[in-house]
Formats: C-alpha cells, sequence, structure tokens
C-alpha cells in the first residue's frame, strides 16, 4: 500500500493491519500529538444557546447551531459513545457478524436500533446516510493525512457534502490520548461524566493500568509477541503506531519488536509471515487479534502454530487492535495482560 490511508488497501493490508498492527496495512509519517489533539479545550457545548463547538484531530474546527442530534459513526466510535450514554443512529464498519449478532467492534450497543449504513470495508450506503439527516459523522484515523476510517475513497466527497465530519486520531500515540479525546467529545455531546459507572470506569482503568505495570516489573523476561491470523500469512506487529502496543510498552511490557526493515511491506505496522515460519520469534505470550476478519486461535489448523511454544502451554490470549475507546471497554485490556504477566511461565 502507499502511504496514505486514502490508498485502496488489499484484503491482505486490512487483515494485517487490523490484527498483526493495531489497522491500517500502510499508513505513513507520525502525527504530531500536541499539534493534532486540539486540547482538552478544544471540544465545547453551550447550554444557552444549544450551539455545538468541537476541534477534532485534524485541527478541523466543526461548528453547528445545536448539539449533533443524528450523529452516524464508525461502529467502534459508535460503541465508545454508547458507553457514556450517547446513542448513535447510524454506523459504518464492522457492526452484524455473519450470524446477525454483533460484531465485536459493536461492543454493547443494540444493533438492531442502529442504522447500519455499511458492515464491511469500502461498503457505504450513501442513500441511507442522506436519509438519516445526519448532524456530523464521526470516525477515528489511523494516518497522520486525517482519512476516516471505513469512509470509502470512492464516495468520500459525496459523504462530506451531506454533514461535517469528527476525526478521531489513533495513530501513533499512547491509549491514554484517544480515550481522553474521546472522552471529552462524549461530554460536548451532552454525556454525564459525572455519573457513578463513569467515573467508577476511569478509576478501574487507572488501577488496571497499575496492576499491569507492576507485572511487567515483576517479570521483564516475559516475551509478548502480538499477532494476527489469515488463511495465508501469519502478522507480527510492531509496538510503534498502535495504541494499545505503544501504551502496554509504556507500562513495561517486553515485545517482540520486528525490524523496521521487515516490517517495510507493511508500512511500518508489521511483518508478514508464511506459516512454515511462524516460528521465527520466541514468544512466551502470544497475544491474537480478535476482530471478525480475523482467523481466531481456536481455528488455526496448521502445525507449526501447534508447536509454539506459548500455544503448547495455553499462554495465548485475545488483543483488539481496534479498542472501543471507552475507559470501560479497556479495562479488560489492561487486565486481561496483566493476568497473563502474572501466570505466564517462560517458555522460550
Amino acid at each position: 500500500m502507499s502511504n496514505a490511508r486514502a490508498a485502496r488497501p488489499t484484503r491482505r493490508g486490512i487483515l494485517a493491519v487490523g490484527g498483526a498492527l493495531g489497522l491500517g496495512a500502510a499508513l505513513a509519517a507520525c502525527g504530531d500529538d500536541d499539534a493534532s489533539s486540539g486540547g482538552s479545550s478544544s471540544a465545547s457545548s453551550s447550554a444557552k444557546s444549544g450551539s455545538w463547538t468541537f476541534k477534532d484531530d485534524r485541527g478541523t474546527t466543526v461548528k453547528l447551531d445545536k448539539i449533533p442530534a443524528n450523529i452516524v459513526a464508525f461502529t467502534g466510535v459508535g460503541a465508545a459513545l454508547y458507553d457514556y450514554g450517547i446513542q448513535v443512529k447510524g454506523v459504518f464498519g464492522p457492526t452484524k457478524t455473519a450470524a446477525g449478532k454483533a460484531d465485536v467492534q459493536a461492543g454493547d450497543m443494540d444493533v438492531s436500533k442502529v442504522t447500519v449504513i455499511g458492515n464491511v470495508w469500502d461498503e457505504f450506503n450513501v442513500e441511507k446516510y442522506a436519509a438519516l439527516a445526519p448532524d456530523v459523522l464521526i470516525s477515528t484515523m489511523f494516518d497522520s493525512a486525517g482519512t476516516l476510517w471505513y469512509v470509502p475513497e470512492a464516495s468520500k466527497d459525496k459523504i462530506a457534502k451531506l454533514a461535517p465530519s469528527v476525526g478521531v486520531s489513533v495513530y501513533d500515540r499512547q491509549l491514554t490520548a484517544p480515550l481522553q479525546r474521546m472522552w471529552e467529545l462524549a461530554e460536548s455531546l451532552g454525556a454525564d461524566m459525572t455519573a457513578a459507572a463513569v467515573t467508577d470506569a476511569k478509576k478501574k482503568f487507572e488501577a488496571a493500568a497499575a496492576r499491569l505495570r507492576a507485572a511487567a516489573k515483576a517479570k521483564p523476561e516475559i516475551k509478548v509477541l502480538a499477532g494476527s491470523a489469515s488463511e495465508a500469512l501469519f502478522y507480527v506487529s510492531g509496538t510503534n503506531l498502535s495504541i494499545d502496543l505503544e501504551y502496554f510498552k509504556a507500562l513495561g511490557v517486553n515485545f517482540v519488536e520486528p525490524p523496521e526493515s521487515a516490517k517495510a511491506e507493511g508500512g511500518g505496522w508489521y511483518e508478514s509471515l508464511s506459516w512454515e515460519n511462524v516460528d521465527k520469534y520466541a514468544a512466551d505470550i502470544i497475544m491474537m487479534d480478535d476482530r471478525s476478519s480475523t482467523i481466531q486461535p481456536a481455528d488455526i489448523t496448521e502445525a507449526t502454530w501447534k508447536k509454539l511454544p506459548a500455544v503448547k502451554a495455553g499462554q495465548v490470549i485475545a488483543r483488539s487492535p481496534e479498542p472501543i475507546l471507552s475507559y470501560a471497554k479497556c479495562v479488560p485490556l489492561l487486565e486481561n495482560l496483566a493476568e497473563a504477566l502474572e501466570k505466564a511461565k517462560k517458555v522460550s
């Protein structure tokens, strides 16, 4: 893939992006956190006038006469807002599985109560979107160019004419930064950020972070590999660029790091391996991409996978390369890795 997320990604790229890297197969240069985040004062709503203003991570300020009511969002964004009490009208991105159940990226949303504009990559029904009379479209961004995730390149101009958009960057920064931005966005949309469920979740996140830091410090010798599986290839993600891995690394987790040269094909996100070479890196714990677009550990039949020491030892856990950006949903990500480290045996 080329530099920008606007480039058309391959199927392989999408799979790897998600799993082996956190998402995005070949994104480009790093964004500047300070410049793009807009700061905590960037979001505001006026109770007196009902007007709404929000400065997003592209540096774009959206101003409306009223707080948005008809919100259309990428599925994961809708799930995060739902945790804060904000219900979106429409979603695009992985929402329903083939069996009609809620996709893992839909979180706790009742998917029967939202209009699904598109359920897979490059699918976005512009007519359905227009019929919702959207006030704003919200998505995440996996590059420094401000490309809105899951908004198709072919129809992005038509989509942009129907409503203003807000982008939350999940590119080359630690998890806590986009979590804070989603908090600010939810607050601007009228969420009660003093609600017990909300404040308790934030405290639990902080406690879980402290637990993970302690677990990593206690077992610095344990190597963790972040992987993703497709039928033809196995992807190993580096920690750079992915919000979850960058954060876990900052807390002290010892990750397998493919060299930059090996990640060149994956735009700096990941290295792709044939299943014959899946044992290239020694690992004690393997974190596997939990998204529905990837093959899950229980369904991997490759003999080389089954022979891996971490697999034989039962030291394989799930990873969410596209975390739902609410504190409630991120607590388990920290706790699961902490528990895995606490229980892990050195097997590599």
